[in-house]
């Protein structure tokens, strides 16, 4: 294995297949943050606006040509994943969603930190024979994770009680706050869009038909099963006999698309893909994600940041994601339409009930959900990988260089890292059994802490 040149950052390969929605957002913010702290950073991705906006970061782009599910393409997408390993060699890698982490995990088998999101399992997104196999795979090639990291403590023990062991974090994911920076509840934008700009609430109203008055529900997703459009359309002629006039914009793409068109009344609009949903998140009295699954959805993060009431189902990451004065009002039964239609109209029906909740969820983003503080923790978690036992000569802190000549190494593993000073994100310390592993040690001020995961 090679070892590179001392007094050099490290060289971390995010790899990710999905190349839009969440998880191609949470790539694109992790690699923003870590080369503004030095690291060099190279993805691995398809070609397409992913790969093009992390060009535009900085960041060493290769293209990884890579099929949604696994498949026959599997063993030459390895194959192709070898040859970016051999030509970048990275001191970590980082593989997003399932379908990259069973790519990476057989190409890097182990032989460099391995640090593998699942952004939600998936065992739950198939049933059956294929539900089975996933699962198997997953218990099977936890054994070459460094550290298997979820983005909620709700997603961590559904893998502990699906039988993977091995080493975990918690990292809740964050967003980008500087996006959603005006427009608060009762303010202003410091500096307003024109009229029938992208960017203006009232400008994606109008190019849809739909008036400044009419009720207006959002939802923003892939347009596929796991995020639920179908539960809300069955749900949404519940809302229109309560609320008359109410209307509803799915905004994304997906393979349900069509199927979802074929039985969507009037007043149902479909947006289609939006390269930022803010303008949406903004235009709504309300936005609402029916997931049948998630680790943690960004789209309700995002839009309690622009001060909008959210009503999701209480899949993992939901509850975690909310205050807790939200709960009762904006989380609703997976799979329960009935449900689901009584917390819109509700909702839909109630303005101040929407003013205060929109602001507590604003502010509860605000001090929990800051992607600076995930940045962190994730900084934290590759320091810990690539010098833990060293001496503290070696693991430099703050930034700081290796000392001249030192060679640092975990085993046998290539390891160049940077310490991060930064504070550390509330709930990421967790062991095995789901408690909080508390601050850590004074001797180790790493801003997290993670134990191996051996039993429920």
């Amino acid at each position: 294995m090679h070892l590179p040149p001392t007094g050099l950052r490290p060289r971390v390969l995010h790899l990710t297949q999905p190349v839009d929605g969440g998880v191609a957002r949470v790539v694109t913010d992790l690699t923003r943050a870590q080369l503004a702290a030095g690291l060099r950073v190279a993805v691995a991705c398809p070609d397409g606006s992913l790969a093009d906006r992390l060009r535009s970061l900085g960041a060493d782009v290769r293209n990884w040509p890579a099929t949604r599910s696994p498949g026959p393409a599997l063993l030459p997408e390895v194959r192709r994943l070898v040859h970016v390993l051999e030509d970048v060699r990275p001191d970590l890698v980082h593989a997003h969603s399932a379908k990259a982490g069973l790519a990476g995990r057989l190409a890097v088998r182990g032989r460099i930190p391995t640090v593998f999101q699942p952004h939600a399992w998936s065992f739950e997104a198939v049933g059956g024979a294929a539900g089975l196999l996933a699962l198997g795979w997953e218990r099977w090639a936890a054994r070459w994770a460094a550290r298997t990291v979820c983005v909620s403590e709700a997603e961590r023990l559904r893998g502990v009680r699906a039988g993977l062991r091995g080493p975990w974090s918690v990292v809740p994911n964050g967003i980008d706050l500087t996006r959603f920076d005006t427009d608060a509840p009762g303010e202003a934008p410091e500096d307003p869009a024109e009229p029938g700009d992208p960017g203006d609430p009232s400008g994606v109203r109008l190019r849809h038909g739909i008036g400044p008055d009419e009720p207006l529900a959002v939802c923003v997703g892939r347009l596929c099963r796991q995020k639920g459009q179908d539960l809300l359309l069955a749900a949404w002629e519940t809302v229109r006999v309560r609320v008359p006039g109410a209307r509803l914009v799915l905004v994304g793409d997906g393979p349900d698309r069509a199927r979802l068109a074929a039985r969507a009344p009037a007043s149902v609009v479909f947006a289609g893909a939006v390269a930022d949903a803010t303008a949406w998140y903004r235009a709504a009295d309300l936005v609402v994600l029916p997931s049948r699954w998630e680790g943690m959805a960004l789209a309700p993060l995002e839009a309690m940041a622009c001060g909008r009431p959210v009503v999701v189902t209480d899949v993992d990451g939901a509850r975690e994601g909310l205050p807790p004065a939200l709960v009762p009002h904006c989380l609703v039964p997976p799979a329960d339409p009935a449900a689901l239609a009584d917390a819109v109209a509700a909702l839909l029906l109630d303005a101040p009930l929407r003013a205060s909740l929109g602001r507590r969820g604003r502010a509860h983003v605000r001090s929990a959900h800051d992607v600076r503080r995930t940045a962190a923790a994730v900084a934290a978690l590759y320091d810990a990988l690539l010098y833990d036992g060293l001496p503290t000569d070696v693991a430099p802190t703050a930034g700081a260089r290796p000392a001249a000549g030192a060679r640092p190494t975990v085993g046998a593993r290539p390891t160049v890292g940077v310490r991060s000073a930064a504070p550390a994100h509330p709930g990421v310390a967790v062991d095995g059994t789901g408690r909080s592993a508390g601050p850590p040690a004074a001797a180790r001020p790493l801003p997290i802490e993670c134990r191996e995961s051996t039993h429920p």
